[in-house]
């Protein structure tokens, strides 16, 4: 079969099929985690996040291609979820870039959309790692630019991209060395090869057999990314700031008498990143949306004004840090929209852990968590509803940062994330929250604080495997600490206490037990009762979390 032109019914049907095929493949994904526990969720992420992008197609009438590809990449910014929700998200807004002004596309054009999707991608990753998703992606569509120099046919191009696509995660093993100590594949990866097997389904109107991995797969994307997202703001002199106003500005390109010049991603990023550190520029075909610490802020106001209207701005001295000479700056734009100073938002999951942030000041709450990350929308919302002049938001999973850091540039309010892993570092940081300063010192504390407490878990496993030289056996009780797994036995008190026992120094003074739906007061005030005994130093507490999938959280501080 030739097929030398894509149009937009071809498209619409291509984004239908590789739909329906990730969601049909989403639990085997979720199932075959590294970590043998309950809790898989790149299948779930990766299918929401794509049914969001699929269902804006599904409703358009649009008869261009490029109008299409623009619907799937905006429902997809706005329905991702967890890491590799975003970089998919990315991936299809690169490749729609790669759309823009054509009615069809021909096989030259439908391979480089891949090949603009993957450059996207890897400008959302500071430090991308090769071995996930990305790769890849990048292999599938080096490979899809190749073919297109000897065949017209898009069929052809599609057929080499899932090819080479195999044969990319087949080899991520060989780039990272979890993957190859466990014997498993990027499920990142596999989730993408599942949308470009639909793409080829629809376009022969045949069933792509998946190739048949020897290894299983896991979500590894979290792992070689979530370090690269971590935020600015750490506990420094004024004399130590080389750049002293946070500033940050929002720009709605090509409006305004200002504009002189085109808007060019790359150009315009290397320009302020002369400017200042701790340098984030999101844009979109509208608006772009920039934080920068410089000493010029002025500076960087006027070149935004080059490219369009200036719609936000905001400029923090972070030597003064005083509220009120923050606040003097701002009154005039959030005085009529928020009703309150501060909001923190925490995304949790358990009755009794909502009771405990609310206790600390947490006054909005996402339920999600590790078997259900909220999307960038999900958080978008939280924020609105949250209505104050300053949000702060505590992922409590370092699969969630990626959404958080995104809603959080994209929203139009002043929004900090605070990098928490676990639940424990989320209880932790806002120890250190104080609502009478300003949102940067905030930020700096609550982050300084993650690193006070060592944090655990105990759970179930799903299957037999070995990882870091844990024997595991399905049904199980494992012991995770600070994401290691570092026990595995069938006594789920002994696992409890052995993973305290890996856990506590002669630093340690406070051990907290927070015990799950699925556990009893009486058996947790019995392994504090133990834990007292072999302890007599330690202040031990029980929480009831109330939370599913792990039966204990444990927390030493």
């Amino acid at each position: 079969m030739n097929k030398r032109e894509l149009t937009a019914s071809d498209f619409k049907a291509m984004v239908g099929v590789a739909n329906e095929r990730l969601h049909e493949n989403a639990e085997y994904v979720n199932s075959l985690n590294v970590f043998p526990v309950p809790d898989g969720d790149t299948g779930t992420n990766m299918n929401l996040s794509f049914t969001s992008g699929a269902e804006r197609v599904s409703l358009s009438d649009a008869s261009r291609v490029d109008v299409l590809g623009k619907d799937l990449a905006k429902g997809l910014l706005m329905g991702a979820r967890g890491n590799s929700g975003v970089i998919l998200s990315q991936l299809f807004r690169g490749f729609s870039k790669a759309m823009e002004g054509k009615e069809t596309l021909d096989a030259s054009q439908f391979a480089s959309a891949f090949s603009q999707g993957v450059e996207t991608a890897y400008k959302a990753v500071m430090k991308p790692v090769e071995g996930t998703i990305l790769t890849v992606a990048r292999e599938s569509a080096d490979a899809a630019v190749e073919k297109a120099k000897s065949t017209d046919n898009i069929i052809e191009i599609m057929e080499t991209v899932v090819e080479s696509g195999n044969v990319s995660l087949a080899n991520t093993p060989n780039l990272l060395a979890v993957l190859k100590e466990v014997g498993v594949v990027d499920s990142g990866g596999q989730g993408l090869l599942y949308i470009y097997q639909g793409f080829l389904e629809s376009l022969t109107g045949e069933k792509v057999s998946a190739q048949a991995n020897i290894l299983p797969t896991i979500d590894v994307t979290e792992l070689a990314h979530h370090e690269n997202f971590d935020h600015i703001g750490h506990s420094v002199s004024a004399e130590d700031i080389k750049y002293g106003y946070c500033t940050e500005i929002m720009v709605h390109l090509g409006e305004g008498e200002t504009v002189t010049d085109t808007f060019n991603y790359d150009t315009f990023r290397n320009h302020l990143n002369e400017l200042g550190d701790s340098l984030l520029v999101v844009a979109d075909d509208e608006i772009v949306k920039v934080h920068v610490h410089t000493e010029y802020p002025g500076e960087v106001m006027n070149y935004g004004q080059k490219f369009g209207s200036l719609i936000k701005m905001k400029v923090d001295n972070m030597r003064l840090q005083h509220e009120d000479v923050l606040e003097k700056g701002k009154a005039t734009s959030k005085e009529s929209k928020a009703s309150k100073p501060y909001a923190v938002i925490a995304v949790a999951a358990g009755e009794g852990i909502f009771k405990l942030f609310n206790s600390l000041g947490v006054s909005n709450l996402i339920k999600g968590g590790q078997t259900m990350n909220p999307s960038t929308e999900d958080i978008l919302k939280a924020i609105d509803e949250a209505n104050a002049e300053k949000t702060i938001i505590l992922p409590n999973n370092k699969n969630i940062f990626m959404a958080a850091d995104q809603a959080a540039l994209v929203s139009d309010k002043n929004v900090v994330v605070i990098p928490s892993k676990t639940i424990s570092q989320g209880l932790a940081a806002m120890l250190a929250f104080n609502d009478q300063v300003d949102l940067e010192t905030n930020k700096a504390n609550m982050t300084d604080e993650l690193d006070s407490v060592k944090s655990g878990q105990i759970t179930n496993a799903i299957r037999d495997t070995e990882i870091d030289g844990v024997s595991i056996k399905k049904d199980d009780y494992m012991g995770i600490v600070d994401g290691k797994i570092v026990i595995s036995i069938a006594d789920r008190e002994e696992v409890v206490l052995e993973t305290l026992r890996k856990m506590i120094d002669e630093e340690s003074e406070i051990v907290t037990l927070i015990y799950g739906e699925s556990i009893t007061a009486e058996e947790c005030q019995g392994i504090a009762d133990r834990i007292s005994e072999e302890y007599e130093e330690l202040d031990v507490e029980i929480q009831e979390g109330l939370q599913p999938v792990y039966c204990y959280l444990i927390s030493v501080e």
